[in-house]
C-alpha cells in the first residue's frame, strides 16, 4: 500500500465538510474583488483622475503600509486592485490556513486522524489531503478572482497574473500552516503560531514598501505587488510562490516523520496540578479558553484601527473626483469627506468583529462534537449556564472589540475621540443581531454552528456591497448592517437600533429554548 493511499477520498471528504465555510469566504472575496474592479472606472473616469488618486495613495505612508504601493500610476487595474492585491490576499491566506489546520492538527487532537488511520489509508494520506484541499481552495478563489476581473472589464493578462498571485499566496499559506502544525499538539497553539507568522510577513511587506524595499522580497505578500500584474508582469515572480510552497511542504514532511501521531515536536507545558476555583464557572472557563484569541483579536483590531485612522486625514487627494465622493457617500452617508470615510471604515469593522463571535460559536460546536460539552454538563453546570457562557463571550467580546476599533480609529485620526468611539458603538446593535442569529443557529443544531459564515457572507453581500452594486433597497435592507447608523456623519437613530436589539433578544430566547430541548452532540 502506498503512503498516499486514500488521498482522493479524504480530499473529497474534506471539501464536503468545509463546503459552507469555503463557499461563504469565496463569495465574499470574489464579490469584493468584482466590486472593486467594477467601481473604479466610474469613480475615476479620466486618466488624470486616476493618476491623481494613485499619487495621493503613494504619498501616504499609512496607506502604502496598509494596501501596498501603486507601482504604475497610469494603470487602471493596479488602482482598482490596490486593496485586493495584498490586504484581501491576507483573508485568502487565513481561509486556507483554517481548512488545512482543521484537517491536520484539528483532526489529530479530536482523535479522528487515529480513527481514520486504522482504515486502509497511507501514512501520509491525511497530510497530503489537507494540503491538496488548501491548493484546491487557492486555485478556486484565484480562478474566480480572475473571472471577476475579466467580467469587470480589466485586462486579460493582468487578471490572469492577479489571480495567479492570489492562488500563490494561498498555496504558501497551506505549506506554512502544515509545517507549523507539526510543532505543537494543540490546535489553538498552531492557530496562534500561523496567525503570528502571517502577521509578521504582512508587517515585513509593509516595512519593505514604506522604507526598506529589499525586505519586501522576503514576504509572499510583497511578491504580490512586485509582480506588477497590471503594467508589465514579471511572470518569473510566480515561481517564488512555487518554490516557497514546495520548500515548506518538504519541511512539513521531514517534521512529520519525526513525531508520533497526535503529538507535537515541542513538548506541551504542564499545567498546574490543581485547577483554579474560578474555573468552576462555565463563563470563567470559557473566558480562560478563549483568552489568547481575545487578546490577539484585541491587539490586531487596535493596530488596524490606528492605521486606518491615520489614513483618513490624507484621503482627500485619493478621492478628489465627483463620482468617487458620490459612491463613498452612499457607503457612509452624506457629509464631510473624512467623516464619511470614518463611517465606512466602522461599517467594515463591524463585519470583521462579527467574525470573532462566529469563531467563538464555532468553537462551541467543536467542543460539543468532541465531547467536551457533555463532560462539562456532567458536573453541576446546567445547560443554560453552558449556553450563556458561549453567548456572553461571543457577544460581549464583539462589543469590546468594537470599542477597541473605535478607540484605535480615534487615536489614529487624532480628533474627536469621543465622537468616533460613539460612532463605533452605534454599530453594536447590528453586530448583536447577527451574533444572536449565529448563536441561535448553533442552539437549534450543532452542525449549524458553521452556518454563521454563510449568514455573514449574505449580509455583507447585501449590506456592504449591495449599495455599491445598486441593488434594490428592499434587498439591501435584509442585512442588519444596512440599518446601522452612519455615524459620525448622521446622528444616532434610536428606532432601528432598538428594533435590532429587540429582535436579537427574541431570537436568543428561541435559541435558549432550543438548546435546552435538543440532544447534545
Amino acid at each position: 500500500m502506498s503512503s498516499t493511499t486514500g488521498v482522493w477520498q479524504l480530499t473529497r471528504f474534506g471539501l464536503r465538510r468545509d463546503r459552507v465555510l469555503i463557499g461563504a469566504w469565496t463569495l465574499v472575496l470574489v464579490g469584493l474583488c468584482y466590486a472593486s474592479a467594477a467601481a473604479v472606472p466610474s469613480l475615476y473616469p479620466t486618466a488624470a483622475n486616476r493618476v491623481a488618486a494613485a499619487d495621493a495613495l503613494n504619498a501616504s505612508p499609512a496607506i502604502v503600509a496598509l494596501y501596498g504601493p501603486i507601482r504604475d500610476v497610469h494603470s487602471l487595474g493596479e488602482l482598482a486592485m490596490t486593496k485586493a492585491t495584498v490586504l484581501y490576499a491576507v483573508l485568502l491566506a487565513a481561509l486556507v490556513a483554517l481548512v488545512v489546520r482543521r484537517h491536520t492538527r484539528g483532526d489529530e487532537e479530536a482523535g479522528r486522524a487515529e480513527l481514520l488511520g486504522g482504515t486502509a489509508l497511507g501514512r501520509d494520506a491525511m497530510l497530503t489531503a489537507a494540503v491538496a484541499e488548501g491548493v484546491v481552495v487557492s486555485l478556486l478563489v484565484g480562478g474566480l478572482a480572475t473571472l471577476a476581473d475579466l467580467a469587470a472589464g480589466l485586462a486579460v493578462s493582468g487578471s490572469l497574473a492577479f489571480g495567479a498571485s492570489w492562488a500563490g499566496v494561498g498555496m504558501v499559506a497551506a505549506g506554512l500552516t502544515v509545517s507549523l502544525c507539526q510543532l505543537s499538539a494543540s490546535a489553538r497553539t498552531c492557530a496562534g503560531a500561523t496567525a503570528g507568522v502571517l502577521g509578521a510577513l504582512y508587517l515585513l511587506r509593509a516595512v519593505g514598501d514604506v522604507s526598506v524595499p529589499w525586505l519586501g522580497w522576503f514576504s509572499p505578500f510583497g511578491w504580490s505587488s512586485r509582480l506588477r500584474a497590471w503594467s508589465d508582469p514579471r511572470w518569473w515572480v510566480l515561481g517564488l510562490y512555487a518554490v516557497a510552497t514546495v520548500g515548506l511542504l518538504l519541511v512539513a514532511g521531514a517534521l512529520r516523520s519525526r513525531r508520533d501521531l497526535g503529538a507535537g515536536l515541542l513538548a506541551p507545558r504542564p499545567g498546574p496540578p490543581i485547577g483554579s476555583p474560578r474555573l468552576s464557572s462555565a463563563l470563567t472557563l470559557a473566558l480562560r479558553l478563549h483568552a489568547v484569541a481575545l487578546l490577539t483579536w484585541t491587539v490586531a483590531t487596535a493596530a488596524a484601527g490606528l492605521v486606518l485612522g491615520a489614513v483618513v486625514p490624507n484621503i482627500g487627494g485619493l478621492l478628489d473626483s465627483a463620482p468617487a465622493r458620490e459612491v463613498l457617500g452612499r457607503l457612509g452617508g452624506a457629509g464631510a469627506l473624512q467623516e464619511t470615510v470614518l463611517a465606512a471604515e466602522l461599517s467594515v469593522a463591524a463585519v470583521v468583529v462579527t467574525c470573532f463571535a462566529i469563531t467563538v460559536v464555532g468553537r462551541g460546536g467543536a467542543d460539543e462534537e468532541d465531547g467536551r460539552t457533555e463532560a462539562l454538563l456532567a458536573t453541576a453546570t446546567s445547560r443554560t449556564r453552558a449556553w450563556v457562557a458561549t453567548l456572553v463571550l461571543a457577544l460581549a467580546g464583539a462589543v469590546w472589540l468594537m470599542a477597541v476599533a473605535g478607540t484605535g480609529l480615534a487615536l489614529g485620526y487624532g480628533a474627536g475621540a469621543s465622537r468616533v468611539v460613539a460612532a463605533a458603538m452605534g454599530q453594536v446593535p447590528a453586530v448583536f443581531l447577527v451574533g444572536a442569529l449565529v448563536v441561535t443557529a448553533y442552539s437549534v443544531r450543532r452542525g449549524l454552528s458553521a452556518a454563521g459564515w454563510g449568514l455573514l457572507a449574505l449580509f455583507v453581500t447585501l449590506g456592504q456591497v449591495g449599495e455599491a452594486l445598486r441593488l434594490p433597497r428592499w434587498v439591501v435592507d435584509v442585512s442588519p448592517y444596512a440599518h446601522a447608523p452612519r455615524m459620525p456623519v448622521e446622528p444616532f437613530a434610536i428606532a432601528p437600533a432598538a428594533t435590532m436589539t429587540v429582535l436579537g433578544v427574541l431570537v436568543l430566547g428561541c435559541g435558549c429554548t432550543a438548546f435546552r430541548r435538543r440532544d447534545i452532540g
